[in-house]
């Protein structure tokens, strides 16, 4: 089938509306359908005629009909059944329907308008108005072109964004797998002392990390990050943070160094601190940082030397029950060359504990915005003094879902629950 261009009076015209492929006039009177059907070829239409509504409604069925001129009054199928059939018909394209008629009355204009006619054209047809009826029609379909192909453009490209998501969806949740795998032991038993972890990402993946890791036969390590923001560049940089905590010989552990007789030796927490900001700040193209509590613990004398940077205060829960704020503030690494970092002491007895948390915990708000701070933590940790290792934890987790009205947190949840036991 050839599509004809139609041309008009006006340049602006042509390329408003859209070529007609094939008109259809249906009517019973032959002298009718000729009038018109020699009107439209004039104007280079591809025209095709029926002498009746089931005639018509056949041809639409087969055939691709882009416009319809069709009579009102006419035997068996009149043009509005005739119109209401057309209109239930499956088609991939919009056809623009016109009845002629010798009605005026507002009543019966009204009914062909609802039955799905899109314009009316009065007997006897007015040649100049018969034109300018159907370069409306084409405008409409034009539009309607236009509109139906930005609609499948729009759906290609849900249909492949959703492609996209779905292979994205997946590669998150084998990146919280794996993210996970960095902290896949809960819990650590040392002897005199036993950590927990507590490790939840608000999302599918985070930046927040916690662990432990062996120093010597008397000293532990416990460590705690959060990185800046979240999402795969956070998680990526906690993926790499780990590798810098794990193992026991110098060249996995960052904590450890070879003195000139080859011997290993410990950094302290700060020296760990300046190193880690010193790499990040030369050796990795980022502008994420991060904040970390970094302990060693000797499990002989229950001494903690620990350095605090940007990380919320880690709470010491005594024996007795009293409560202490541990840390000396300090700043995030990875964002001044010249930050510096003190360590400090405390000492921990049979009994005591310390919980190292991230802000997603203090800074967890309620309802109406209202943080739960330390102070908020501190009377938790008071309720939930009985309970140990991980069963404090899922009690602090539903304390906080109880306390936040949601499942969902707006920051990673993240602590290590270090508990001492002395010396046996």
């Amino acid at each position: 089938m050839t599509t004809v261009q139609h041309k008009f009076d006006d340049p602006e015209l042509d390329e408003q509306v859209a070529p007609l492929q094939r008109v259809l006039i249906v009517d019973d009177s032959r002298s009718q359908r000729k009038i018109l059907s020699s009107m439209l070829s004039r104007w280079d239409y591809d025209v095709v005629e029926a002498d009746s509504g089931e005639a018509a409604l056949e041809i639409c069925a087969d055939e691709r009909i882009d416009l319809i001129i069709s009579d009102w009054m006419m035997p068996g199928m009149n043009g509005l059944e005739f119109c209401k059939a057309f209109r239930a018909l499956e088609k991939d394209h919009y056809g623009y329907f016109i009845l002629l008629t010798s009605k005026s009355e507002k009543k019966e204009v009204a009914h062909g308008l609802d039955v799905g006619a899109d314009d009316f054209l009065a007997k006897p047809v007015s040649a100049n108005e018969f034109r300018a009826r159907i370069r409306a029609g084409e405008r409409i379909l034009f539009m309607e072109k236009q509109l139906s192909e930005k609609n499948r453009l729009v759906t290609d490209t849900l249909e492949k964004m959703s492609d996209l998501y779905d292979t994205l969806d997946r590669d998150l949740i084998e990146a919280r797998n794996l993210q996970q795998s960095l902290v896949s032991e809960r819990f650590h038993d040392f002897g005199a002392a036993k950590a927990s972890l507590l490790l939840r990402p608000c999302g599918h993946i985070g930046g927040d990390l916690v662990g432990t890791f062996p120093i010597s036969k008397t000293e532990v390590g416990l460590f705690a990050i959060d990185v800046s923001g979240h999402g795969v560049a956070s998680a990526m940089m906690t993926a790499r943070l780990a590798s810098y905590f794990s193992g026991k010989s110098v060249e996995q552990n960052i904590v450890l160094f070879c003195e000139k007789d080859g011997v290993s030796a410990i950094r302290n927490p700060s020296d760990v601190a300046r190193q880690l900001n010193r790499i990040l700040l030369e050796e990795m193209e980022t502008e994420h940082y991060f904040t970390m509590g970094l302990a060693h613990l000797n499990l002989e004398t229950g001494e903690v030397t620990m350095a605090q940077c940007g990380h919320p205060h880690s709470l010491i829960q005594r024996a007795d029950g009293k409560m202490e704020m541990a840390g000396s503030g300090g700043l995030p690494i990875g964002l001044i060359a010249a930050a510096d970092w003190e360590d400090f002491h405390f000492k921990l007895h049979a009994g005591d504990r310390v919980l190292i948390a991230s802000d997603g915990i203090t800074e967890c708000p309620d309802p109406f915005g209202i943080q739960l701070e330390e102070e908020g933590l501190i009377k938790l940790m008071r309720r939930n003094a009985r309970l140990r290792g991980n069963t404090f934890f899922e009690t602090l987790m539903w304390d906080l879902t109880s306390f936040a009205g949601q499942q969902e947190f707006p920051d990673d949840i993240s602590a290590v629950l270090l508990e001492y036991e002395g010396k046996g």
